[in-house]
């Protein structure tokens, strides 16, 4: 007999999605800053993990930002067909590069500079490669050119966080804590998946996340849940518990709610953002991406998760990013940014083969002993 039943909870709000959107709140759910937010085409919510990921990082670069959202507006104007402005944003996007540099390398510190630049003249040459493909007009070239150059940008991003010191409440001194990122692998009895797990925003459930992955904690355990189009579950151990049983003290650990709301310095802990009043606020981390990753929980518990986690199998006409009830009422903790086809093949009984950290693993900090 397991200890709880409650994890049924999260279908019940995943199956509302379909029908009980909050409308007329617009489909926009950008965790940026307002300059930002203002440049990007209103009507269009973020779904791209890369993407999310890039605008979560807290880091305070106005032309960084600038350069980010000009080649971001792409992937709105390229449905359209709107090439002219595409080429515009393309040179705008050399320009900043061209002129503007200093403005970029002021927040690299001075030990990272000359890998910033040699990354910067990297950048020059992917947007040389962008704007060719753009004279195509074809998609199929314009955007994985795109996506590249993105890439960089959000490498040279994020050399821009610096002095990331953020120290959780004492309450929960005894949890382990993710202080930055890491990416792991998991590898799937269907394929592989690629997630970056962001100690930035939610660094208590990605510090439990990612010490269970180097306790090898999910190795061989099942997806025990999969609901087409909605949710992948998985993380529930053999035996009568539904969490993680810690070997040295013998205690079930859970975890907090823990929720980073766009424009605060340190996330919100053990209430959701409805009940804390705040219902029209944007998580830094939202659930619109395809195998967004997010802690499980007790559905009458905010501070009931453990080792359960799913992915939330997003689809537009579902579930419209920005009008869903999960943001704020479940902590996300990272996205699945390669592997997408694997996660669409997954189903109840499939199996993790293994979980490994493939970079980012010194970002991990146990708790101190006593």
């Amino acid at each position: 007999m397991k200890r709880h039943k409650h994890w049924l909870g999260i279908v019940v709000v995943l199956l509302w999605l379909g029908t009980l959107v909050i409308s007329p709140v617009p489909a926009v759910a950008l965790p940026t800053s307002p300059a930002l937010f203002a440049r990007l085409p209103q009507g269009n919510a973020v779904t791209d993990p890369k993407a999310l990921l890039r605008l979560a990082l807290p880091i305070n670069n106005p032309t960084a930002r600038e350069l980010q959202s000009d080649l971001e507006q792409i992937s709105f104007l390229v449905r359209g067909k709107q090439w002219s402005k595409i080429a515009s944003n393309i040179n705008k996007a050399k320009a900043i590069v061209r002129d503007r540099a200093d403005e970029l390398l002021s927040s690299i510190a001075p030990e990272q500079q000359d890998k910033a630049k040699a990354l910067l003249a990297d950048l020059t040459d992917s947007l040389e490669r962008l704007q060719t493909a753009a004279e195509t007009k074809d998609r199929s070239q314009l955007l994985p050119a795109k996506a590249a150059a993105l890439d960089l940008v959000g490498d040279l991003e994020a050399m821009m966080v610096q002095d990331y010191n953020y120290t959780p409440p004492k309450e929960y001194a005894h949890l382990p804590q993710l202080r930055g990122r890491a990416t792991v692998v998991m590898e799937t009895s269907k394929g592989n998946l690629t997630i970056v797990v962001d100690g930035y925003s939610a660094p208590l459930t990605a510090g439990n996340f990612i010490d269970l992955v180097q306790r090898h904690f999910y190795d061989g355990l099942p997806f025990t849940r999969a609901e087409e189009s909605y949710v992948l579950q998985a993380g529930d151990p053999p035996g009568p518990e539904d969490g993680f049983i810690d070997p040295q003290t013998k205690q079930y650990r859970t975890i907090p709610l823990e929720i980073l709301v766009e424009g605060d310095k340190s996330p919100l802990y053990g209430i959701t953002l409805e009940d804390a009043g705040r219902y029209l606020e944007h998580p830094v981390l939202p659930f619109s991406a395809y195998g967004t990753l997010a802690l499980a929980r007790p559905n009458d518990d905010p501070n009931g998760g453990s080792s359960q986690f799913f992915f939330l199998l997003f689809e537009p006409e579902l579930t419209p990013a920005g009008l869903n009830l999960l943001d704020g009422r479940y902590a996300v903790f990272g996205y699945v940014i390669e592997g997408e086809e694997t996660l669409r093949q997954l189903r109840q009984g499939d199996k993790i083969l293994s979980v490994k950290v493939v970079d980012g693993l010194e970002n991990l900090v146990q708790p101190a002993t006593t």
